[in-house]
């Protein structure tokens, strides 16, 4: 088949948006989720018994159980975020051929 001189078929792809800010998207979210961790982990380490890892902050069971709940959502969201994030980077963008279009293979 024959082609036209000013043909370029990459006309034919959408461009691509920047993912700089899906990219800082995901860092954030995993830093979310790893102070989700940090803070979790001091208030546990706090109610078994520990000397408080955070100092005053969080001294009596009460404080260390808050931050044991504030950690957990942390770290759900953190991930939750994260995995929106690196789904919509690896979306394919190409053009998409029909199943039955595609070259058989016996």
């Amino acid at each position: 088949m024959k082609h036209a001189d000013g043909f370029d078929a990459r006309r034919l792809r959408p461009r691509n948006a920047s993912n700089w800010r899906l990219r800082l998207g995901a860092g954030l979210a995993a830093l979310f989720a790893t102070f989700g961790i940090l803070l979790s982990m001091a208030g546990i380490a706090t109610l078994l018994g520990q000397p408080a890892a955070l100092g005053p902050l969080n001294e009596s069971p009460a404080a260390a159980s808050v931050f044991v709940v504030i950690g957990l959502l942390l770290l759900t969201f953190g991930v939750l975020l994260w995995r929106r994030c690196r789904r919509r980077l690896r979306r394919p963008s190409d053009l998409s051929m029909a199943p039955h279009l595609m070259k058989k293979r016996d």
